[in-house]
């Protein structure tokens, strides 16, 4: 007797992050447990599935395949069409199909709790092996070479499987079924240490003991991770954090630290609910954590700061080198300061021999270079510092699609890139400063993997309106037209309008260093009209000299020596900012500020809270960017105070904030002998309560309801939420970043915004609008 046909069939096609992430062993299982059959394959970058069952059967797998998706996977859409039967039977994944159209890759995530709990079952074949991974976990995007994502196009494709591993990724009901980087101590990938030249010492766990036995003697091992390298000490001993210090060529800025458990964490930081999600979550990111004291860290850890950078072990080596050690390590970028991070074997010992002791090496390779990605939490809103492992290259929407595909080159200090597809924007992890022939050279190697896995051949180049910037040279080399030049800021606030969906106009307040303004001056502290193609300029700190240029950058003084220039009756107040400066430099500084000699004018936030951190004797000179600026915000604590006001005056229609009195009195107070952690929570409100009335004042003058808060000063917790909560009070909508950085790594995903409407709206790139927003 022949079964009767299935009673219905229908076509799913699966748009979003659904491959690298198990979700083709996923719909197996589902169809399984509604009885199914049918089939289901990638597609270039989505998933389509054939199911042939009851119209009840169909329908509740239907709202399983949303509501419980694989941990690592985004649905996007879900469209669904009546089929013909296909007179299957049973339920099968089939052969992928490569196509053309919307290719997303996942992103590295953490080791999964199942196979860590596997890493440390005696009675496990994969105990301690320190690549187990399932579909639900491990290396995606620093692996894969092109899509739709199977084995043979990724780096593991070095590796044969086993049989036993073979019959695992065979099993429709396994886990590690079509989990395509399978592997176990038989069939690879293999782990050793070694010396300077080379030379294996030791093997497989033997290895891992005597990196662990090398850390705990205050020794520096560099080890190859994911996407990269890390140089990693004993995070307890600061004569070996002041020695990796010394060699990595990183003086000051702060390290991050690995554990591996919340309770680990909870031993030198406070964890609040929402840093444990953050901390455990499958991306693990580095998380800022308040600072406990006393505290088991080393003090050249996070010198002189409030907070310490914290991350959970997110890959089984990491899991196992930590127990091994017994005590937190620092596991920072294998790198020398201002160059990418080594991802290769030989790379590593040519660019990290004078850094490293040891060398923990294994043989899956790496083909895409990615950083840690670091948040700091502001109340329980988690916001980016830097974007990377874990959570790109995830794309975002835009709100305007972009006719034309364009690459956005980001600007010259902590770099990203975007390449856009019709709504869709691809943000390149963190490539860096571009200082070096090295990083350019990272630029350029990631810019052709992005085209590759994404299909996107650019039309258009978007860069930022500087006509110096190194990426400003890479978007005229692309030899594309046009290029459309998007003014510093403008871009800032482009980037968070954008993550919500917004076109304008708002209200922007865009804080920040330093941006080339449209009148050939540096700007840094603006308030803006915008809509997405288009600004009018309402309000900036008055222009103040910074003798020396860039220099003025590095030293605070030189900041105050424009202050001072300005009004030299306030070198009384002023007198800290020169605490050990060389008479010599100092002359050298007042003939350039009396002749007008390298000494542009600017309106910073960045230079003024290195001006504060000068008048109030934190620091006058700086080992690396935002170092005052950070050293302040931790002084200043969440101790309240009463804000002082600036002065204030209208220069051709726009208003002009002067922060003159606001430093003398700063100043004036601390040769009072004021409490200096007052005073740097003064200046805090000051700044909070100056461009919360003034942006409140544009909102009410033009009518408008949203304010859009964007810079990379805005990375001060005090300084977002005082804002945030002031503006909040007067009923004005608040939008801030989410999903990208406020500081300049979100930079290039607002050019490529403001890129896409330009060229929607026919609109000729100049990047300002002279005459407001239109």
């Amino acid at each position: 007797m022949t079964a009767s046909p299935p009673a219905a069939a229908r076509r799913l096609r699966v748009t979003g992050v659904v491959q690298g992430v198990g979700f083709r062993p996923f719909v197996h299982r589902l169809a399984a447990r509604y009885g199914l059959a049918g089939w289901v394959r990638n597609v270039a970058g989505t998933v389509e599935i054939h199911v042939e069952g009851s119209p009840h059967q169909l329908d509740a797998f239907e709202r399983a395949l949303v509501a419980e998706r694989p941990p690592v996977a985004s649905i996007e859409n879900v469209v669904t069409v009546d089929a013909p039967s296909d007179a299957v039977s049973g339920f099968s994944i089939v052969e992928s199909e490569d196509a053309d159209g919307y290719r997303p890759v996942a992103p590295d995530v953490a080791t999964c709790a199942r196979c860590e709990r596997e890493l440390r079952d005696p009675a496990d074949r994969r105990y301690r092996h320190p690549f187990i991974t399932c579909t639900d976990c491990g290396p995606r995007y620093s692996v894969i070479e092109a899509l739709p994502y199977d084995r043979e196009r990724t780096t593991m494709a070095a590796f044969a499987m086993c049989e036993r591993c073979r019959a695992e990724y065979d099993a429709p009901g396994d886990r590690r079924h079509h989990a395509e980087t399978i592997a176990c101590h038989a069939c690879g990938p293999h782990l050793w240490i070694a010396d300077h030249d080379g030379t294996a010492l030791a093997r497989g766990d033997t290895a891992i003991r005597e990196a662990a036995h090398l850390l705990t003697a205050g020794r520096i091992v560099a080890i190859r991770g994911v996407g990269g390298f890390h140089l990693a000490c004993d995070a307890t001993n600061d004569a070996a954090v002041q020695r990796l210090r010394a060699r990595k060529g990183r003086d000051a800025k702060p390290l991050a630290v690995m554990v591996i458990s919340l309770d680990d964490a909870t031993g030198f930081g406070t964890v609040t609910p929402a840093a444990a999600r953050l901390l455990a979550s499958a991306e693990r990111p580095i998380v800022l954590l308040p600072r406990k004291e006393p505290t088991p860290l080393a003090p050249s850890v996070a010198p002189h700061l409030a907070w310490v950078g914290v991350m959970l072990a997110y890959t089984p080596l990491h899991h196992l080198l930590l127990e091994a050690a017994g005590r937190p390590l620092v596991m920072t970028s294998g790198n020398l300061s201002d160059e990418p991070i080594a991802i290769g074997n030989a790379e590593a010992h040519r660019r990290l021999a004078g850094v490293a002791d040891r060398f923990l090496l294994h043989d899956r390779d790496i083909l895409s270079r990615v950083d840690d990605s670091v948040l700091r939490l502001v109340g329980d809103d988690p916001v980016f510092l830097r974007r990377a492992r874990g959570y790109a290259p995830l794309p975002l929407g835009l709100p305007v699609a972009a006719p034309r595909p364009l690459v956005a080159v980001g600007p010259h200090l902590k770099n990203t890139f975007t390449l856009t597809s019709g709504a869709r924007a691809f943000v390149s992890p963190h490539v860096g400063d571009l200082e070096s022939v090295e990083s350019v050279d990272h630029w350029r190697a990631t810019f052709t993997r992005f085209r590759t896995l994404f299909r996107v051949d650019p039309e258009v180049a978007v860069r930022d309106l500087h006509p110096a910037y190194l990426s400003t040279r890479l978007a005229n080399e692309l030899g594309l037209d046009p290029v459309i030049p998007v003014q510093h800021h403008h871009a800032h606030i482009a980037a968070v309008m954008a993550e919500h969906g917004i076109t304008g106009p708002v209200v922007g307040v865009a804080l920040d260093g330093t941006g080339f303004g449209d009148d050939g001056r540096v700007w840094g502290a603006e308030i803006l009209v915008a809509d997405l193609t288009a600004y009018a300029r309402k309000a900036h700190l008055a222009y103040t000299p910074l003798p020396g240029g860039d220099a003025a950058a590095r030293e605070p003084w030189r900041v105050v020596a424009g202050y001072l220039a300005r009004n030299p009756e306030a070198r009384t107040a002023f007198h800290r900012a020169f605490d050990g400066v060389r008479d010599e430099e100092r002359e050298v500084v007042t003939r350039q500020l009396e002749r007008r000699i390298n000494a542009p004018e600017a309106s910073s936030t960045g230079r003024l809270f290195d001006a504060a951190a000068a008048i109030l004797g934190v620091r006058n000179g700086k080992c690396y960017e935002g170092q005052a600026a950070m050293e302040l915000e931790s002084l200043a604590g969440d101790r309240p105070a009463c804000p002082i006001p600036m002065s204030r005056r209208e220069v051709n229609g726009v208003l002009e904030l002067d922060p003159l009195p606001l430093l003398i009195a700063l100043g004036e107070r601390c040769a009072r002998g004021h409490d200096r952690q007052e005073l740097a929570a003064a200046f805090h409100e000051s700044i909070v309560q100056t461009f919360a009335d003034v942006a409140a004042e544009v909102a009410a003058a033009t009518g408008l309801g949203t304010v859009a808060l964007g810079g990379g000063s805005f990375q001060n917790a005090r300084l977002l939420a005082g804002v945030r909560a002031a503006l909040e009070r007067r009923r004005l909508r608040v939008i801030t970043p989410r999903l990208l950085s406020p500081n300049d790594g979100g930079l290039s995903y607002g050019q490529a915004a403001a890129g896409a409407a330009i060229l929607a709206n026919g609109l000729a790139p100049l990047g300002n609008a002279a005459d407001g927003v239109p």
